[in-house]
C-alpha cells in the first residue's frame, strides 16, 4: 500500500477515535474543543457538555460542589481514674475463746456457712457443771428458808430483820446460779456473725487460752474494698457514684458496685483521699483479700463534638472542613477524645458553622459548597463519648 494511503487511513482512525472518546466522555469533549475542534464536533452532532447538562436537568460545569455538613454537637469530656484496692468482707470476725480449757467437741468443718449463734466447739465442763448444780441446790435452800419465816412471821415467831436476811440469802443465791450459767455457757465457743467459717485451728483434745485463735468468719455476701485517689477528686467523687471492678486474679469478669464511703481528710504523706466501694457478691465468686483494679468515670467539661468522618489530616496536624457564607474553610482542631460515633475536639467554632462530614474530597479553601440534607442536624448526640484512661 502506498505511503500516502496509509497515512490517510491512520488520520480516520485518528479522527473516528477522537470522536468516540468526545461522545463518550464529556471531559474529552471539553478538551477538544479548547484545541479548536468544536466545530468539527458540532458537524458530527456532539453538542457541548454545558448545554448537554443543561437541558438534561444536571448540574453545570464549574458548580458548586455538594457536600453534606452538620453544626458541631456538644459533649463532656470523660474523666476516668483508676486505682488498685483490696476488698474486705463486710464482716469479719477472728473467733477466740474466752476462757482456756480442753476441746472436746468440734461441731463444724471448714468452709462450712454458719449462722450467728451456732454453736463451733464445745470445751470441757464439768467444773462449771458441777458449779452450777451446787448454785441451784443453795438457790433452793435460800428459798425454802424465806418461805418458813413469812409462814412464821403472822405468829410472832420471826422478826422483820429475819425476813429481810433471809430474802438477801435467796437473792445471793439466784446470783450465784446466774454466774453459774454464765460460766457454764463459755464451755461452748458460738458464732458470733453469719458467713462462712475458714480453716479451724482446733481439734478435740486440743488445750486452747483466751488468744487461740479458733476460725475467722466472713460474711462475704458483700465486700467492700479501699482504695485511694489522687487529691484533685476532693469534691468530685461522693457516695452512690459508680464504680467498675475487675479482680487482678482474671476471669471473673467486670463487677459494677458504688461509692459507699468517703474519707473526711487526705492523707498528709501521699496526698490522696481513701475511698470505700461496695460489690455485691450474691453468687459467692468473690473472696476476701482480692486485689481489685477499680475504675471510676466521672463526667468533665463540656467540648464540642464532631463526627469521626469529618476529622482530616495533614503535615500541620488534624483540621475540619466548615462552611461559613456559603463557602468553605479549613479549621485546625485538637482531638481530645475520640470513639467510634464522636471526636470531642478544641476548636475555634463560630455560631452557625456546619461541619462537613460527606465531600470534603471535593472542597477547596475559599470555594462555595453547596450543602444538602438536614444541614443543621446535630452530628454528635449529647453525652461523653469512651472515656480516655487517665
Amino acid at each position: 500500500m502506498a505511503m500516502w494511503k496509509q497515512l490517510s487511513l491512520s488520520v480516520v482512525v485518528l479522527i473516528a477515535a477522537l470522536i468516540g472518546s468526545a461522545a463518550l466522555l464529556p471531559a474529552a469533549n471539553l478538551a477538544l474543543r479548547g484545541v479548536g475542534l468544536g466545530p468539527v464536533l458540532d458537524l458530527v452532532g456532539l453538542a457541548a457538555p454545558e448545554a448537554e447538562s443543561a437541558e438534561g436537568g444536571g448540574r453545570a460545569a464549574g458548580a458548586a460542589p455538594m457536600v453534606v455538613a452538620r453544626a458541631p454537637g456538644e459533649a463532656r469530656i470523660a474523666d476516668r481514674v483508676a486505682a488498685i484496692g483490696d476488698g474486705q468482707a463486710i464482716r469479719a470476725v477472728t473467733v477466740l475463746p474466752e476462757t482456756p480449757g480442753r476441746v472436746t467437741e468440734v461441731l463444724v468443718q471448714s468452709g462450712q456457712r454458719v449462722q450467728e449463734g451456732d454453736v463451733l466447739l464445745r470445751l470441757d465442763s464439768e467444773a462449771e457443771t458441777i458449779a452450777l448444780e451446787r448454785a441451784r441446790l443453795m438457790q433452793d435452800d435460800a428459798r425454802a428458808a424465806l418461805e418458813r419465816l413469812q409462814q412464821l412471821q403472822g405468829s410472832g415467831a420471826s422478826t422483820a430483820v429475819q425476813l429481810r436476811e433471809a430474802e438477801l440469802a435467796l437473792r445471793q443465791a439466784e446470783l450465784e446460779v446466774r454466774q453459774a450459767e454464765f460460766d457454764l455457757s463459755l464451755r461452748e465457743i458460738r458464732a458470733p456473725v453469719a458467713g462462712w467459717i475458714g480453716i479451724l485451728n482446733a481439734e478435740v483434745g486440743a488445750q486452747v487460752t483466751t488468744t487461740t485463735e479458733i476460725a475467722d468468719i466472713d460474711d462475704r455476701s458483700v465486700l467492700l474494698v479501699d482504695f485511694r485517689l489522687p487529691e484533685r477528686m476532693v469534691g468530685r467523687i461522693a457516695p452512690g457514684d459508680p464504680v467498675t471492678a475487675e479482680a487482678l486474679a482474671g476471669g471473673l469478669g467486670s463487677i459494677t458496685g458504688v461509692v459507699s464511703a468517703v474519707d473526711n481528710r487526705v492523707d498528709l504523706t501521699s496526698r490522696t483521699l481513701r475511698v470505700q466501694a461496695r460489690l455485691e457478691n450474691g453468687d459467692d465468686r468473690l473472696r476476701a483479700g482480692m486485689s481489685f483494679a477499680i475504675s471510676v468515670d466521672l463526667p468533665g467539661e463540656p467540648a464540642p463534638a464532631v463526627d469521626p468522618l469529618s476529622v482530616q489530616w495533614s503535615r500541620d496536624g488534624a483540621f475540619v472542613w466548615v462552611v461559613r457564607d456559603g463557602a468553605a474553610e479549613r479549621l485546625s482542631v485538637r482531638i481530645l477524645q475520640r470513639s467510634e460515633t464522636a471526636v470531642m475536639v478544641e476548636a475555634d467554632f463560630l455560631p452557625g458553622d456546619l461541619v462537613i462530614v460527606e465531600g470534603v474530597q471535593a472542597v477547596r479553601p475559599g470555594a462555595p459548597v453547596e450543602v444538602r440534607g438536614e444541614a443543621a442536624t446535630a452530628g454528635a448526640s449529647e453525652g461523653a463519648v469512651t472515656p480516655a484512661k487517665l
